[in-house]
């Protein structure tokens, strides 16, 4: 019998394997998301500070695959250890984001291995080198289809039924298309690749770098889900009217606007989302007046023709491209999103000239911040209407619901690739 080796710990300053730099990150930003509540974008920038490209997007595919099979996985792990470890605890990270290489993203054993185990420096480093042997040694797999979170899954269940959880949890299981939206039409048989779903757009597979897709320095488009791009699409064209398009960074319906010949001013908070809004404006050659301002105190010189809200919410809608949102979002916070909103609203509301347009939207599939919202607007603002969306205003297989609303939910259009969840309602000011 060969004689066995001594189960040997690193030294303090021995250096950590190759590829554990990504890793190191991964764990970083997983404990941003789960244990601060942090955005997935927003705390990027931080956990992969001195990351190259490559290696930044290492890092973030592999806690996205960790966040979208995170159930699974936990299942995985629950089911191979005679007590259950903490949910909080550093070695859970750590099998969670080394099974989500394994599993999902295929990395190689030895590399996964190798270096998960200076991520449990000073832990149960025996028990992680165990698991991750035992699911090499059992082939352990993944479920055909991912479970969304408890608490959203019941949520949506109670919301929509159980049709709609369901279809939510297998969009989940795979990252979305790619949407690309145009200034017009593009030109027939120049993206063979693709499938337009509605007038100026195409649907792409995933994969490509968005960079090198043809047009991209020439401007002619940006990348922007359909569903995404149906409220824009309720104001029609514009002639030379005013638009205030609130909320309006990173700028794709500013850019629809203006490309269907609005006045457009857009505003928003944040100068650096302002920074990416402009630098698209730029790349596209559209033009907008771009102005810094929190609408909760911001007024505008002059009442509008016409108002877009892409109020903020908690973004539940497009949890396909942000996994991390259905492991942050609780019930609290949709409720304090709902109150920001129907403050949003009434201010909004006042700018708007007799017989204007209001169209407000949120990437939400919460019904508080769509339909509940709507309905307790109009019970506090006589004389307001809703203007009913048309199906012709509508991709082929939109429809708007018996009350005119756009509600697009999973399930939808899934034989070819789905849409984010979106609400829309369009709504029309007192004539006087």
């Amino acid at each position: 019998m060969a004689e066995r080796r001594p189960n040997r710990r690193r030294g303090a300053n021995e250096p950590d394997p190759p590829g554990t730099a990504p890793r190191r990150a991964a764990l970083r930003l997983i404990d941003a998301i789960l244990r601060r509540g942090d955005p997935l974008d927003l705390a990027a920038h931080a956990a992969t500070q001195g990351l190259g490209s490559a290696d930044r997007a290492f890092a973030i595919a592999i806690v996205s695959e960790t966040l979208r099979w995170m159930v699974a996985i936990d299942a995985l792990i629950d089911s191979a250890t005679a007590q259950q470890l903490p949910g909080d605890v550093k070695s859970r990270a750590v099998l969670r984001i080394a099974l989500a290489q394994l599993l999902v993203l295929k990395s190689p054993p030895h590399a996964v291995v190798s270096t998960a185990l200076p991520l449990v420096a000073g832990g149960p480093r025996r028990l992680v080198h165990a698991l991750l042997s035992r699911a090499q040694q059992e082939e352990w797999a993944l479920p055909d289809q991912a479970s969304l979170p408890h608490d959203a899954a019941e949520r949506w269940a109670a919301q929509w039924g159980d049709g709609v959880a369901d279809a939510a949890a297998k969009a989940w299981s795979v990252p979305p298309p790619v949407d690309l939206s145009f200034a017009a039409d593009p030109v027939s048989g120049e993206w063979t690749d693709g499938v337009a779903l509605a007038p100026r757009h195409v649907r792409l597979a995933r994969g490509q770098a968005v960079e090198s897709l043809p047009g991209y320095r020439e401007g002619g488009w940006w990348v922007q889900d359909l569903a995404a791009s149906l409220p824009a699409r309720l104001l029609g064209t514009g002639d030379g009217r005013r638009v205030l398009d609130l909320c309006a960074a990173p700028g794709g319906k500013t850019m629809q606007l203006a490309a269907a010949g609005w006045d457009v001013v857009a505003v928003d908070a944040s100068a650096k989302r302002l920074g990416r809004l402009s630098d698209n404006l730029d790349r596209t050659g559209l033009t907008a007046q771009v102005v810094q301002g929190d609408i909760r105190v911001w007024e505008p010189s002059a009442p509008a023709d016409a108002i877009l809200l892409d109020a903020p919410c908690s973004a539940t809608g497009i949890f396909r491209r942000h996994p991390d949102v259905l492991h942050r979002i609780e019930a609290r916070q949709i409720t304090d999103m709902a109150e920001l909103q129907a403050a949003l609203l009434d201010r909004a509301a006042r700018w708007l000239r007799p017989g204007g347009t209001l169209v407000y939207a949120t990437c939400s599939l919460e019904r508080a911040e769509g339909e509940e919202r709507i309905a307790a607007f109009l019970a506090d603002h006589p004389g307001w209407a809703v203007a009913p969306a048309l199906a012709h205003e509508l991709p082929g297989g939109i429809v708007p619901d018996p009350n005119g609303f756009i509600r697009t939910l999973p399930g939808m259009l899934a034989h070819v690739g789905g849409l984010d969840g979106f609400f829309a309602a369009r709504l029309r000011a007192p004539s006087s």
